[in-house]
């Protein structure tokens, strides 16, 4: 990788991370609660600038970044802190920062949907002796649904048979104007390893209006949280371990490369390009802040769920020791996935 493609990374990383935080801010803010501390950045700080308020950091690597507020993980006796607030303003604050993810990913979506359009789910082509020919699919029927799943991008063809390896599937297609249904059940290909229907396309785009982009881009971001989860749920199904995750390191590695590829293409290509990988990172990003682990805002949100319902405060060194073993046993899972990353870099 270049110099250039690495700072480009970074900076797309850092981003993301800063949108996450400005949604704790900002709601924070908006429920007046001090914040003493706004990161950008793990470890040492390399410069800082005192606000009125609060303290703006930069620090040495770019891989996290806190909003840190008066009173939130002790207790404080300002009025403006954040344990004084009530149960629903503190769950608004720390659900904010994966809503800002959610946010962040689809106004990009905005613009790379409105910008390309969006990959139509139209058969272009059929694989000769494969179930969808087998079938009776055409070129240009359009594929509505998998199992009562609906289909809106031709990636989520290939998507939803990777993650449903081998089932059959109901299918809902759209011919001449009128729906039809087949079941295919996709063929193992020794050679890849994966099953498929025998169905090819991916190059028709279609560009539609401004509601149409609003409501495509709503689609993409639905995609990207139901990729996730499924990749979720295969990891700890065991399907897939730890070496098939991505850290920090790992996944500036995959921008920059991806940077560098596209510059051959032109300017115009590379931006898209870079919005789709965030498009990616800003949802994966919001979903993975919303698991219910001790240390992630979902844990936090968990812990308020469960005071609401008992309708008293959990004992401190409780959530302490909760919090603290969270923390622990994410900070291995970073190193692991880290050390991971840099293996597959040598």
């Amino acid at each position: 990788m270049s110099v250039v493609s690495i700072i480009v990374a970074i900076l797309i990383f850092s981003f993301i991370i800063i949108f996450h935080e400005l949604g704790h801010f900002s709601v924070a803010k908006a429920f007046d609660v001090r914040v003493n501390e706004f990161t950008l950045g793990l470890g040492p700080t390399l410069f800082s600038i005192q606000g009125k308020e609060t303290k703006f950091c930069l620090n040495l690597l770019p891989f996290g970044g806190s909003c840190v507020m008066e009173g939130e993980d002790e207790e404080s006796s300002d009025e403006r802190a954040f344990n004084k607030k009530p149960l629903w303003q503190k769950f608004l604050i720390v659900a904010a920062g994966p809503l800002f993810n959610f946010i962040l990913a689809f106004l990009l979506s905005l613009i790379f949907i409105g910008s390309l359009g969006y990959d139509a789910p139209v058969v272009e082509n059929l694989m000769e002796g494969y179930p969808a020919e087998e079938a009776g699919l055409l070129p240009g029927d359009e594929i509505r649904s998998f199992n009562g799943f609906d289909i809106h991008f031709y990636s989520e063809i290939s998507i939803y048979t990777f993650f449903h390896a081998g089932e059959t599937l109901d299918v809902e297609y759209l011919r001449d104007g009128s729906t039809y249904h087949t079941t295919l059940t996709p063929s193992y290909d020794e050679e890849s390893g994966r099953y498929f229907l025998g169905i090819q396309g991916n190059s028709t785009r279609v560009k539609g209006n401004a509601f149409s982009v609003i409501k495509y881009s709503f689609y993409e971001i639905r995609y990207q949280i139901y990729v996730a989860l499924q990749s979720l749920k295969m990891l700890f199904s065991g399907q897939l371990n730890v070496s098939d995750m991505s850290g920090p390191v790992g996944i500036v590695k995959t921008i920059g490369d991806s940077y560098t590829e596209a510059t051959h293409y032109g300017v115009f290509v590379t931006v898209m390009q870079m919005i789709s990988i965030a498009i990616l990172l800003s949802a994966n990003l919001g979903v993975m802040n919303l698991l219910p682990i001790p240390a992630l805002d979902g844990g936090r949100l968990l812990i308020f769920i469960i005071e609401g319902i008992l309708r008293k405060k959990l004992d401190e060194r409780i959530e302490g020791a909760i919090n603290l073993v969270g923390f622990a046993l994410l900070m291995t899972l970073m190193i692991v996935v880290m050390i991971s990353d840099i293996s597959k870099l040598m």
